[in-house]
């Protein structure tokens, strides 16, 4: 039976395992690269953000499962910089072999562009997406001394209020931005650099609102500590069924953190199918099918081809709503 691993133990395994995946990345480089014996060795999976969040747990339970099918290891690699972008470009220029693989957030292919010049955006375009893995729905709290219990109370006080982000060009940033838009509320933005921080100074007070992913504040909204007053989702989170979302509420604001399996452009089919079946047997795993659970995330297990055309779409809807109400995410409109 898998047994995926908790936060605690991830960072303190994950110097070891960069050391492994370095490791790794010399092996495949001097290997065969014929694709009908893929795997050739192990399966570097890149993730751009640091050992312990939700991306790098995801990435992680999906190379416990994965392994078993493909029949190599599938070292969890790290690279955090750049809302992950430094990750994903230096994958995206590896050999198109399938040795080398990224875990994609949606944000930074659909949001991040927004905030960033043409050159440090990341396109799409320049890998072959495997598969989808999961939705993860972002919720807007409101902090203990604010007062605040729904989005109406938010909407009538009638001042500038504090809202923390979990950083520039994020999700978070993008949604809490356009839902002050649209309910003409005025508010000043305190991006953090993850939700941990954000989360951090709506307990200290330090920023009213935030607006994080569910599965980093669900601990703080079951202990009374912050108020769910919204999430950002098409529809009403399962975990948090009483809880409305902006649509209810009367905002155009559906943004939520989507994740995708990827490979360099290029990658041979016959490889892709590989990888497609090893994903498609841990997803159907008991074990992973409790991870998702735990971690509050919504399975959304898609082809790669519907990841590029539903990521594409948001992305246009958000440039269309960035420029309707002239919203900068790198300033302070």
């Amino acid at each position: 039976m898998m047994h995926f691993p908790s936060r605690r133990a991830v960072l303190g395994a994950a110097s070891a395992v960069a050391l492994l995946a370095m490791t790794a990345c010399g092996n495949v480089a001097g290997g065969s690269t014929d694709s009908t014996k893929y795997p050739n060795g192990p399966v570097n999976f890149t993730v751009g953000q640091a050992p312990g969040g939700s991306t790098d747990l995801i990435a992680r339970a999906i190379s416990e499962g994965a392994t078993k099918t493909l029949g190599a290891p599938m070292p969890v690699v790290n690279k955090p910089g750049a809302n992950g972008a430094l990750a994903s470009k230096e994958v995206a220029g590896k050999p198109a072999d399938g040795q080398n693989l990224v875990l994609l957030n949606a944000s930074l292919i659909t949001i991040t562009p927004l905030a960033v010049t043409a050159d440090e955006a990341v396109n799409i375009d320049d890998f072959d997406v495997i598969a989808g893995l999961s939705q993860d729905d972002y919720v807007l709290v409101a902090s203990g001394q604010s007062g605040f219990k729904s989005i109406k109370d938010v909407t009538g006080a009638g001042r500038n209020i504090t809202f923390g982000t979990t950083g520039v060009g994020t999700g978070s940033q993008l949604a809490q931005k356009v839902l002050f838009k649209q309910a003409n509320v005025q508010g000043t933005d305190v991006p953090f650099d993850s939700g941990k921080p954000a989360l951090t100074a709506v307990l200290g007070n330090q920023v009213e609102l935030a607006t994080v992913q569910l599965g980093e504040a669900m601990p703080q909204i079951k202990a009374g500590k912050v108020t769910p007053l919204l999430v950002f989702s098409e529809e009403r989170n399962s975990f948090l069924p009483d809880t409305p979302t902006a649509k209810e509420s009367g905002y155009d604001v559906p943004v939520a953190q989507y994740r995708a399996v990827a490979a360099p452009k290029g990658t041979p089919q016959n490889v892709k199918d590989k990888l497609l079946a090893a994903l498609q047997e841990t997803f159907k795993s008991d074990a992973y099918k409790s991870f998702n659970e735990q971690n509050l995330l919504t399975p959304k297990e898609i082809s790669g081809e519907e990841v590029v055309t539903q990521w594409k779409d948001y992305a246009a809807k958000y440039k269309s709503l960035v420029e309707k109400y002239s919203i900068s995410l790198n300033g302070t409109k």
